[in-house]
């Protein structure tokens, strides 16, 4: 069951700004960019690299892991501290601590060096789930949910993203999927506890993933030398509308449940069109996810912490008994979900 949830971000900037001091000289005033960039659904996001203040373009892959580990650590431990004081709980009780993360590496990693200034026990499990992009907080979500209903013992996940430290150098031709990725992606922290036998929280009914066949090159995040490059297909939407129907009856037959059932919707906000493919399919009115676009317009896509931030805005606004679906979209491409019920 989570108990605890935390949250973290660097500094924040406006949408408006970063077009109008960055990137319109980098586009060259095209409009077609500045539409793409400013009808992204973002108008604010954070990062620990302010573009308006610092070029990191031409960075080195190297450079930029030695940032990540300078930025991750800071940002990680206030999330995972935050969800341990929100459940109550001690770190030094914890049995399990997953790390997710698509946006940097180093070893020793993230989870060796905060489980020890948290007060983990020396004999914590960690796991470290790397380059799975924005679904990786289900799959975490779900191993660290099968820990604590086998062990009987207490689970931290964390997710730690700092998209903004892979801005990718300037070409000669424009590019609109970096414009996609330039516009849309923003930092964050967010970590969630997992408990046995509390009396109240979010249990974690079950996970389900599906990935469409034949599909793993619209959706990549390539190791460069500068840094990771992102690659989004304009197809993405409409082969998610193929699959989210399918995927959501195999999460909810099982337990005999319909759509109709569900309180609420943590829809991965991967972007507006996204959004507007999974209401039409799954027939969500608005409000349903309005939180979904709530953390879109003020965070952006923060990948694998996002619809984390999402599911920490549905919690409180469940009913006793209240059924709710948090779902990812990644690489693959692949659909994860988490079928949540308030206690």
């Amino acid at each position: 069951m989570i108990t605890g949830i935390g949250t973290a971000f660097p500094g924040v900037f406006d949408q408006q700004s970063l077009w109008d001091e960055v990137f319109d000289r980098r586009y060259r005033g095209d409009r077609m960019a500045r539409r793409i960039f400013m009808g992204c659904g973002v108008r604010t996001r954070h990062g620990v690299v302010d573009p308006r203040r610092e070029d990191i373009s031409g960075w080195s892959t190297a450079t930029r892991m030695l940032r990540y580990v300078e930025d991750a650590h800071p940002l990680g431990l206030q999330a995972a501290r935050a969800a341990l004081t929100d459940a109550g709980l001690n770190a030094a009780d914890v049995g399990l601590f997953v790390v997710v993360s698509c946006t940097g590496y180093s070893t020793p990693g993230l989870d060796i060096q905060l489980a020890r200034e948290l007060g983990m026990s020396a004999q914590v499990r960690r796991l470290l789930i790397g380059h799975m992009g924005c679904y990786a907080a289900i799959p975490g979500m779900g191993t660290a949910a099968d820990f604590v209903r086998a062990r009987r013992q207490p689970a931290l996940v964390l997710c730690v993203e700092l998209t903004s430290l892979h801005i990718q150098p300037d070409t000669p031709e424009r590019d609109l999927e970096q414009v996609v990725a330039h516009a849309l992606f923003g930092d964050a922290a967010a970590a969630i506890v997992l408990q046995p036998d509390a009396e109240h929280g979010l249990d974690v009914i079950d996970t389900t993933a599906v990935t469409a066949p034949a599909s793993e090159e619209l959706m990549t995040w390539h190791v460069t030398d500068h840094g990771f490059r992102m690659g989004l297909s304009a197809k993405v939407p409409v082969v998610l509308a193929n699959h989210v129907e399918e995927a959501t009856a195999a999460l909810l037959d099982p337990f005999e449940l319909k759509r109709a059932d569900i309180q609420g919707w943590a829809v991965h906000p991967g972007g507006p069109r996204i959004v507007d493919v999974v209401e039409e399919r799954l027939g969500l009115d608005r409000a349903q996810t309005a939180a979904t676009r709530q953390i879109l317009s003020s965070r952006g896509n923060c990948s694998s912490a996002t619809v984390l931030l999402v599911v920490e805005q549905l919690r409180d606004g469940l009913d006793i008994g209240g059924t709710a679906i948090a779902m990812a979209f990644g690489p693959g491409l692949t659909l994860c979900m988490a079928l949540l019920r308030r206690r």
